[in-house]
């Protein structure tokens, strides 16, 4: 059974493990627990009156790593600090899994300066993706952490640990769980972007279990190519198996 992290608190969560070890007991079947943590991420934050902002192509749009900034049709803030220190001018920007694009055409302080290259429709909370940029946000989030807490004080056989970008990032993750008693449960690393593909030799022998996210990596990495990675990961667990 998978329990999705980014949705559902724990009272909700401890009731779907509780209903499936009542159907185990009942059944004499077995099933598996998974943790599907929500993993590392960037957001967009306010906008004015809560509203979505229309973008047109060509238009000039900031993004602020100053959190007190209301969001308009101009500028709005993101939940990482690194934004400015990661990018550099000509990176892409995408928003919303991809349905908007931006390219980044100066940083200038605590702002990242971007030309729009299609329109659309921006809002609070979305997704924010760097696609080939290597960004040094930490492998757990605090909630991560408290999420893992719960899946071993729970008992959970499996963790599928969301963007992993390198072996430290499933090295931390084991470290947090045996300090927590999870040190039997396994991770699964999901593969959804080039830095995790171009690392991942290094993630597999750390890893226990590879997932190959392709709607994220789809976001990160050319579509066409999403196949590929796919075969190459395939192809390099065969003799794991």
């Amino acid at each position: 059974m998978r329990l999705n992290f980014s949705h559902g608190d724990y009272a909700e969560h401890g009731q779907r493990i509780q209903n499936l070890r009542n159907v185990m007991s009942k059944t004499g079947k077995k099933a598996a627990i998974l943790l599907d943590t929500k993993g590392p991420e960037i957001r967009t934050i306010k906008l004015e009156g809560g509203n979505d902002v229309s973008l047109k192509a060509g238009q000039t749009f900031t993004f602020t790593t100053d959190k007190s900034v209301i969001g308009n049709n101009e500028i709005v803030a993101v939940t990482y600090e690194g934004f400015t220190s990661d990018l550099a001018v000509g990176n892409t920007v995408l928003v919303d899994d991809g349905l908007i694009g931006m390219e980044v055409t100066a940083i200038e302080g605590n702002k990242v300066i971007c030309k729009v290259l299609n329109n659309g429709d921006l809002g609070e909370n979305k997704g924010v993706n760097l696609p080939g940029v290597s960004i040094a946000l930490p492998a757990l989030a605090e909630k991560d952490k408290q999420d893992l807490i719960f899946g071993c004080e729970q008992g959970v056989d499996f963790v599928a640990a969301s963007f992993i970008r390198k072996r430290s990032d499933v090295v931390e993750i084991r470290e947090h769980l045996k300090a927590h008693g999870g040190e039997n449960i396994q991770i699964i690393s999901k593969i959804e972007n080039q830095e995790g593909l171009n690392n991942f030799d290094e993630i597999l022998e750390a890893s226990d279990g590879i997932m190959v996210a392709r709607g994220d990596m789809g976001v990160e990495i050319p579509v066409e190519e999403v196949i590929f990675a796919q075969k190459m990961i395939i192809e390099k667990m065969y003799p794991r198996a």
